[in-house]
């Protein structure tokens, strides 16, 4: 396993959660007023507090701010897990590259949503959810996995131009 792919990978994770962040804070302006609940970063938190016995602090500010660490966090993890391919699996174009990654995106909400959270009593199935807020957190993953790719690329992209060129004897 590359340990430096897993580094720049959990980086870019990260990094890839504020796109994704900002498109479901607005995209969840738009849903019906009946379906703007808290959305999931938020429900797995206060769950996962309730389930531990670890209380959340009692101010919003700081529960968002607890909620908002958890999800960068939960993102910085599976991109660490995106980045521990062997480089000859990662594309080299950006666009190619945030394709992969935005199909890693897909693959990261299905086993979050169909397995692990429900297998953890975190969130109901998304099978159960309203399909607009499954359509909302599709594309959510889509923008995040997306970003994870496009990120990493452009990354190796200019990490490349400022490599020391190799001598020649």
């Amino acid at each position: 396993m590359d340990l430096s792919g897993v580094t720049r990978g959990a980086v870019a994770g990260a990094a890839a959660t504020a796109p994704m962040t900002l498109f479901m804070t607005l995209a969840h302006r738009a849903l019906p007023m009946t379906e703007r609940y808290p959305l999931p970063p938020r429900q797995v938190t206060e769950r996962a507090s309730e389930r531990s016995g670890v209380e959340l602090p009692r101010t919003e500010g700081r529960t968002l701010a607890v909620t908002l660490l958890a999800h960068f966090a939960y993102g910085a993890a599976t991109g660490a897990l995106y980045g521990s391919r062997p480089p000859a699996a990662v594309p080299k174009k950006t666009l190619a590259a945030a394709v992969d990654g935005a199909l890693f995106g897909l693959v990261v909400w299905d086993v979050s949503y169909l397995g692990l959270l429900p297998a953890l009593g975190l969130l109901p199935p998304a099978t159960l959810h309203p399909w607009r807020r499954n359509a909302l957190m599709i594309s959510a993953h889509i923008v995040w996995g997306g970003s994870l790719g496009a990120i990493l690329s452009l990354r190796d992209a200019s990490h490349a131009f400022t490599r020391e060129p190799a001598r020649h004897q």
